[in-house]
């Protein structure tokens, strides 16, 4: 199916937005329109986000900048906006010169630049000089504040890309009181937080102290040292994709300093690194390890992963959000991915088939006792059924049959799941993925049809084997010791090809229906009670619940059809009522036991039927965990008939934006990594909020 960007950012919008409110077009009977407060937006730029390295107030700052004055919410066309923002190449400079820009009038001056910094740095930082040369050379001026200039937009990102080395400078100098070069490794952890700390990993955090051990300083740090150590950072994507280059030339997969340097050179036209910043590398990826030769777990121990070129983010650059995902994948692996789900949901429809086939043999035996036969009725109720089977037959005879119900479970839930979706899929509407309602029910009764071809040899043995037990019963002393124990293999030869398909009509009358109700309850159960959707996955209860509901009432309609199909695939005994059709058998069963005998076993079957589905979808859930396909992920956030490689295009939308939001935020985080928390006085803040 065909998706457009602005759909997909729809859907996200919709998932999140909570506050309705009329719209214009509210006359002519359209539908409320829907906004995002700031909680809403949060959760949809910043989704699962812990808010540890990135506080939430400083998410707020991308909030800032798209609220309504008038009520503070967000429509959908201001989310749009946002978006096309954050799919800009420069969305980090953009978003920070717009928050330095106070007026927006596409020029940041002195005093904007000096407000906005100092209202957003926290009380206790490293105060900054704003007097400094470094400064003045951009804005101009010198004693003259009447001749300082406005920056552009292009002016304004260069300086922010060189704010963070002056800052640095300044903040060394501030612990440098008497100017020998160096500082202690305390001042230089505090120094390297402020400005990267929300770029670093934990474990590097944790060593940043241990700098001072590379070289003999007198366990101080150098000013060259800091510097290296912050190119480092900065640099970081070229540091990895030099590393990921030289580790797969070679054969070890583990690079010495001198591989990396002499990739890198390779990588650029001028030397790229210092042999300071490799020392620096090498260092804090092999703290563990003092050989000189690292491999690419080393490495990762570097950078927090947020900051990377994430899998996720190249995963989704796959996904070409308006051609079909599985246009994307080789037909081999489609195949692979076929037999991987008949496989997993043949063993889970077994498993599923097992656990409620007692009760299937008690239906089987309610349906067939009949009011008139030869002496009193055997069961009273379907739990008097299951008693007496117990006692008289011991545990064993509780699955009677079960073995050819096994071997049909896997082509008949895999033909019926095919046939449904492939029906389902070429009644669904291209432009927006709809399908009415008698469609689904079409393609469900498609379905049903299908896998008769299957069921119904083996419905006739298994119900043969049900009731051998009763039959034994009925007789008493020697009589019921002769009684043959039939083997399924000798029910299926002494049938016959066109005996085993005997009630194949009344097989056909059950099933049709059955799946006609089924299908379309159990999607609409997910998507209307549960709301399913792209951007919402359900929980594996909330599947149980949705698949016993959509069991209850298809197999509670169909009972009148399992009766008559069960009456005509028993072997009748002598006594009994024989029929020779459906209309024959219906008219029989009406004369003689009245309208409630088309209900028999209704109970049971409702009880079978619900769990089944349930214990299967479970069953299919923890196979896909147990034994997931490699190259896919766990199955743990979704059940599907067909696991899938890639985020469908609304998850690798999601991701995507909240892997921009966050890198929207950089540059003003490069600042301190404390920028946006601290809260400035209510005049400053006023002003600033109001203009942006």
């Amino acid at each position: 199916m065909n998706i457009s960007k602005l759909e997909l950012y729809r859907r996200i919008f919709q998932k999140f937005a909570s506050v309705e409110l009329p719209s214009q077009q509210q006359q002519q009977g359209q539908e409320k329109e829907k906004f995002m407060t700031k909680d809403d937006f949060l959760a949809a730029v910043a989704p699962g986000e812990d808010f540890k390295k990135i506080q939430k107030e400083q998410f707020e700052l991308l909030y800032r900048k798209k609220e309504k004055e008038e009520n503070g919410l967000i429509s959908f066309d201001d989310f749009v906006i946002f978006e096309d923002l954050l799919s800009k190449a420069d969305a980090e400079y953009e978003v920070a010169f717009r928050f330095f820009d106070i007026h927006g009038t596409g020029k940041v001056t002195f005093e904007q630049f000096k407000e906005v910094l100092s209202s957003n740095m926290p009380p206790d930082a490293v105060p900054f000089d704003f007097n400094c040369d470094w400064l003045r050379l951009y804005v101009g001026g010198g004693d003259n504040d009447k001749q300082q200039k406005e920056l552009s937009y292009q002016e304004f990102t260069q300086l922010l890309k060189d704010l963070q080395g002056e800052r640095l400078r300044q903040e060394f100098k501030h612990y440098d009181k008497d100017q020998t070069g160096f500082i202690e490794p305390e001042d230089f952890k505090k120094i390297i937080l402020d400005v990267a700390k929300h770029k670093l990993s934990d474990d590097v955090i944790d060593h940043l102290p241990t700098l001072c051990n590379i070289y003999n300083n007198g366990n101080k740090i150098s000013f060259s040292s800091v510097v290296a150590f912050h190119n480092v950072i900065r640099n970081i994507d070229m540091v990895e994709s030099v590393i990921r280059t030289a580790i797969e030339k070679v054969s070890d997969k583990k690079i010495t300093k001198v591989d990396f340097l002499k990739y890198a050179h390779e990588a650029s036209r001028s030397t790229a690194f210092t042999p300071m910043e490799v020392d620096i590398i090498f260092h804090f990826a092999g703290v563990d390890d003092d050989s000189g030769r690292l491999g690419l777990e080393d490495f990762a121990r570097l950078l927090d992963p947020r900051w990377t070129y994430r899998q996720l983010q190249a995963d989704a650059d796959q996904i070409h959000i308006d051609s079909p995902l599985q246009e994307k994948r080789g037909v081999l692996w489609q195949l692979v991915e076929s037999a991987y789900s008949f496989i997993l949901g043949s063993v889970a429809g077994a498993i599923g088939a097992t656990a409620v086939y007692p009760i299937d043999l008690v239906k089987t035996r309610m349906q067939n006792q009949r009011s008139k036969i030869v002496g009193e009725l055997l069961y009273k109720n379907s739990l008097d059924c299951f008693k007496k089977v117990l006692k008289n037959e011991g545990f064993t005879g509780l699955y009677r049959g079960l073995g050819p119900q096994l071997v049909g479970v896997a082509p008949e839930k895999a033909i019926k799941l095919t046939v449904n979706d492939f029906v389902r899929s070429k009644f669904t509407s291209k432009q927006n993925g709809s399908i009415q309602f008698w469609q689904e029910m079409l393609a469900g009764g498609a379905a049903g049809a299908s896998q008769v071809i299957f069921t119904n040899p083996l419905e006739i043995v298994k119900i043969r084997l049900q009731v051998q037990g009763e039959q034994a019963k009925n007789l008493a002393g020697d009589a019921a010791a002769a009684v043959p124990r039939r083997s399924a293999i000798w029910i299926v030869k002494h049938l016959g090809i066109v005996g085993l398909y005997k009630g194949v009509a009344a097989c056909l009358l059950r099933d049709v229906p059955f799946s006609a109700i089924y299908f379309p309850a159990y999607a609409h159960l997910k998507k209307d009670l549960f709301k399913e959707g792209p951007d919402h996955k359900l929980k594996i209860s909330e599947l149980l619940m949705a698949g016993a509901i959509a069991g209850m009432p298809a197999a509670y309609f169909t009972t009148p059809a399992d009766v008559i199909k069960t009456r005509l695939q028993v072997e009748a005994r002598k006594g009994q009522t024989t029929y020779s059709g459906i209309l024959d058998a219906a008219r029989k069963i009406f004369a003689e036991e009245g309208f409630k005998a088309f209900f028999k076993g209704g109970p049971a079957r409702i009880f079978r039927s619900s769990p089944q589905f349930g214990v299967t979808l479970t069953a299919y859930e923890i196979l896909h965990q147990l034994l997931p396909l490699p190259g896919h992920g766990s199955a743990a956030n979704t059940v599907s008939t067909a696991a899938t490689i890639l985020p469908n295009p609304t998850q690798a939308v999601e991701q995507r934006t909240s892997f921009r939001s966050s890198n929207a935020l950089k540059m003003l985080l490069d600042l301190d990594y404390r920028f946006g928390v601290y809260s400035a006085p209510k005049t400053t803040t006023a002003s600033i909020t109001k203009e942006a």
